[in-house]
């Protein structure tokens, strides 16, 4: 099938099917899938232009929805720290859109761009699993109330939320992080997920993991909250601004590349949010760690070797 809009050709089950696998894995650490979705479209199907930004951003938006369902309804919302992350992240998408279009509008130094984050973000994992190893106190929590079975801790609990402070009980333990922290945070992932075309939530799960010390179980339902909504104004901006470029480059979404794309990713982060206790936290951020590296080494290797 031809998609005129992105010059792409392929069979019409291919995205589906590509997105539902992707997202399946993915959902389970907070991730939409996106970061690895872009990669796929332009290495596997030639779409290079700026509007594989906003068409990934168009696969967010159908494919979040069902994964945030799922969390909601298991109680696994973290709802204050959700808020934050779209304050933050809102106008930080739309100052990446212009930096997308203005000097990132090549390939090439566009993919040293993407190498360069997941780099980072696979980093960021691996450094925090080796962290967690030297503590009794992880080890200890990848045997309790979160993997043995127990659904009634599995929840979220009295969260609380002041301009200074974040904090909420998950499992039985009590977690707390910097208010302006997670702002400022979600701040400048939004400018890099508004450049990618990923609604931010690839980077910030992993911060809150990393840097924030959060369970993994508990953040993921508010990081793919978070790029919804972000996911929503980074399309209504692309979508915007595409009149201005007419005739040079292609910036408005593939509609139905993305469509196609997210209908995988439905199913996938729905069977994703399902599964997600029932795999350790350790063994997500290994997997996604891996995926990230490899993705990212290909990229700017590549780009360095040419």
């Amino acid at each position: 099938m031809h998609f005129p809009v992105s010059g792409v050709d392929c069979p019409l089950w291919l995205p589906p099917l590509v997105a539902f696998v992707i997202s399946l894995f993915t959902s389970m650490g907070g991730v939409s899938g996106a970061f690895l979705l872009l990669p796929f479209q332009m290495s596997f199907l030639g779409f290079t232009s700026p509007a594989v930004s906003p068409t990934n951003l168009v696969f967010n938006i159908v494919a979040i929805p069902a994964g945030v369902w799922r969390y909601i309804r298991e109680g696994r919302m973290v709802w204050p720290l959700t808020w934050v992350v779209v304050a933050g992240t809102l106008p930080g998408v739309i100052a990446g859109g212009f930096i997308r279009l203005k000097w990132l509008p090549d390939p090439g130094p566009f993919k040293v761009f993407v190498g360069c984050v997941l780099l980072y973000i696979g980093a960021r994992l691996f450094w925090d699993l080796v962290a967690q190893r030297r503590k009794a106190r992880a080890a200890q929590r990848e045997k309790s109330p979160l993997l043995e079975g127990q659904p009634a801790a599995f929840v979220v609990e009295a969260c609380r939320l002041s301009w200074r402070r974040l904090s909420f009980t998950f499992a039985g333990q009590d977690y707390a992080c910097s208010t302006p922290g997670i702002f400022g945070l979600s701040l400048a992932v939004g400018m890099v997920g508004g450049v990618y075309g990923i609604g931010g939530g690839a980077i910030v799960a992993p911060f809150f993991v990393a840097v924030f010390g959060l369970p993994v179980h508990a953040v993921a339902g508010a990081a793919l909250m978070g790029t919804f909504v972000t996911s929503i104004v980074g399309v209504a901006f692309y979508q915007a601004i595409a009149p201005w470029y007419a005739g040079q480059m292609a910036v408005a979404p593939d509609w139905l590349l993305g469509a196609l794309f997210g209908l995988g990713g439905v199913a996938g982060m729905y069977c994703g949010a399902r599964l997600q206790r029932l795999v350790k936290p350790s063994w997500l951020k290994l997997m996604l760690g891996i995926i990230l590296l490899v993705v990212a080494v290909k990229y700017v290797g590549g780009y360095l070797l040419n």
